[in-house]
């Protein structure tokens, strides 16, 4: 067996195999199983750490005239991928549940919207697709790893999270976060990883464009594909911290409101990364499992955008001086919020540390069904407990930068809480925000009370403010009091972003000790969904017809609108544009399809305009066997 065109033996790129009457389990081997008249049955065992890939095989044979060596043929080419079955396979997963969910499934949920406001969507991963393990192979020769490293799943995963976003070596997907998307797909309108690889080994150019979901989802088709257990993680609240310092700093200015200046810092809504399953012979034992890897372009990590494998269980424990960024996924998910302000005498006051609004929630999608699985305690002990006051002290001694409070001041008003809530709302309806105040004291105070509502992109970068309000409070002596703010449609609908995400400030001071008090939340509006219909039996090999519904709920028309549905097992990509859909009209799409595969199978349909997007639908169907 040889991968690759230039075969060397002691680099595990020319493999000769002897015949032998034994095969030893774990190692490179062969047996004749059968024999008659002129053919011989032979059987074969690869070794459990061999390079992963397309190998061309040669049989030779001796014979009195000298030895013979059959000829290139492709017909005979072998690929030879890991296997989390073999107990000596660096990816070796004991539970046949987990195995079937995280490398044979085909089809997954993303979660994203907010922590206050979940949200999914199916993604198509798409593994078992026509030429999808060749264009994942061809990433490791994008990646210029060596034939020898491809055994190794620490190191496909390190090249592989470089070679998954485009910055820095034109890598499959380009990533955009700015609301244009000119010469391209917006990130919402994919429903999966096929396209998206495809048109990358056929073109070897970035495809356009992808936001932390669409990295993650090509990254997990690509995993699963190679044969490594893999699933997608969304973790809430998640702190992009430029600087390391387990800190994200929120600076306020005089009237209270956030300095967009000085305030570099940004939280997600949330963030998706994937977690692949080995063993971690390079690091102590015990953190093997689960390591976070992401193809999302944040910060460079030895000179690459990339990111990981870290090890969770590292994580949780703070011990972040094993490689590979496990300071930068620590600060992800266990930040502290720290809110100051700088007085006319320059001196910085800290109003408030915020240590719980980061990493509120991580989740993946449960084995065997549709549902949402919590692992956030995989990540980080109870917030507040002992042991997570330990980990952070120890993440702190191997060198994760935590700042000191020496030059501030910490003085917090104690005797008032504040907080927020948002009504739920639907996109093109109006909507109230009640800000709660609860007076603990005996005294009467009166609060000077300013919200700001702002449009965000997902990953808290701020587009605009659309909303000021302040108004003065009342606050009777230990006793709570409650305030409405209305927000119009009309103030939002002309700005909106992707995915219809709004981030509210709400700062008061309290005019009797001058004290502050601030908080955030952000809220996502409810967006209409795609209703997808089958007709007639589903059976494999059969026409069957699937159709599209959807009703524009805006108070104005729809301009070039794409539809996508896709299925693995139903059907590929099919994409329609209508010029336009005018409001409260509704538009309907049939499509006629061959299904392949039986079995429960996912139908996947987004719809895409620049008015409109992160618009989804999707339906189970039960494939017959013919």
């Amino acid at each position: 067996f040889s991968p690759g065109r230039y075969p060397q033996q002691n680099k595990g790129t020319y493999i000769p195999i002897l015949v032998d009457d034994v095969l030893k389990p774990g190692r490179w081997g062969a047996k004749i199983t059968h024999k008659e008249n002129n053919s011989v049955r032979m059987s074969i065992m690869s070794s459990a750490t061999c390079i992963v890939g397309k190998f061309r095989l040669y049989i030779a044979i001796w014979t009195p005239f000298g030895i013979l060596r059959t000829h290139r043929n492709p017909a005979t080419d072998t690929y030879i991928l890991f296997n989390p079955w073999c107990q000596e396979d660096a990816v070796y997963l004991d539970d046949e549940k987990e195995r079937e969910e995280y490398v044979l499934n085909d089809v997954g949920i993303v979660f994203h919207g907010n922590i206050n406001d979940i949200k999914l969507r199916s993604w198509s991963y798409g593994q078992f697709e026509e030429n999808i393990l060749d264009a994942c192979l061809f990433l490791m020769d994008k990646a210029e790893l060596e034939l020898s490293g491809r055994g190794n799943p620490i190191k496909i995963c390190r090249v592989a999270s470089a070679v998954i976003n485009s910055r820095d070596d034109n890598g499959v997907i380009a990533g955009s976060w700015d609301n244009t998307y000119t010469y391209g797909v917006a990130p919402s309108a994919w429903t999966g990883s096929v396209d998206i690889l495809l048109e990358y080994y056929s073109s070897k150019q970035p495809v356009r464009y992808g936001q932390c979901w669409v990295f993650a989802g090509v990254f997990n088709t690509f995993l699963r594909c190679l044969g490594i257990p893999a699933r997608l993680v969304t973790n809430y609240s998640s702190a992009h911290d430029n600087n390391a310092n387990l800190q994200l700093d929120f600076f306020l200015d005089d009237k209270g409101e956030v300095d967009t200046k000085l305030t570099k810092d940004s939280v997600w809504n949330y963030h998706c990364w994937n977690e692949a399953w080995m063993t971690r012979p390079d690091l102590p034992v015990g953190f093997g499992g689960w390591q976070v890897v992401d193809g999302t372009p944040q910060e460079t990590s030895d000179g690459m955008y990339r990111c990981g494998p870290a090890s969770v269980q590292a994580i949780k424990h703070g011990h972040v001086c094993f490689q590979f960024d496990a300071p930068f996924v620590y600060a992800e998910v266990n930040s502290d919020i720290v809110y100051s302000r700088r007085e006319k005498n320059g001196t910085q006051v800290i109003e408030k540390i915020d240590t719980t609004h980061i990493g509120q929630l991580i989740v993946t999608k449960e084995v065997g069904g549709d549902g949402m699985m919590e692992i956030t305690e995989e990540y980080k002990f109870q917030e507040g407990s002992e042991e997570e006051r330990l980990a952070l002290e120890t993440a702190v001694m191997y060198g994760v930068k935590k700042q000191t409070t020496q030059d501030t001041m910490y003085r917090p008003q104690t005797d008032v809480d504040m907080d927020f809530q948002v009504q739920k709302a639907v996109l093109g309806s109006d909507f109230k925000v009640t800000i709660t105040f609860r007076n603990k004291s005996h005294n009467y105070y009166t609060a000077t009370t300013y919200l700001s509502g702002n449009i965000v992109f997902y990953t808290g970068v701020t587009k605009n403010e659309f909303k000021k309000h302040s108004f003065s409070a009342k606050l009777e002596p230990s006793s709570s009091s409650a305030f409405d703010v209305v927000i119009k449609s009309s103030e939002y609908l002309s700005d909106l972003l992707d995915q219809a995400s709004f981030h509210f400030f709400v700062t008061a001071r309290i005019n009797e000790t001058g004290k502050t008090l601030a908080t955030q939340k952000a809220t996502v509006l409810e967006i209409p969904t795609l209703k997808i219909k089958t007709q007639g039996e589903t059976v494999a090999g059969k026409e069957m017809s699937v159709t599209v519904k959807f009703t524009n709920p805006l108070k104005k028309t729809l301009d070039n609108v794409t539809l996508r549905l896709e299925g693995p097992g139903v059907l590929r990509t099919m994409k329609k544009e209508f010029r336009q859909i005018p409001m409260n009209s509704t538009l309907i799409w049939e499509v006629k399809c061959i299904p392949e595969r039986p079995g429960l199978r996912k139908l996947i349909a987004s719809l895409n305009c620049d008015a409109l997007r992160h618009v989804y639908g999707e339906l189970n169907v039960q494939i017959q066997k013919p």
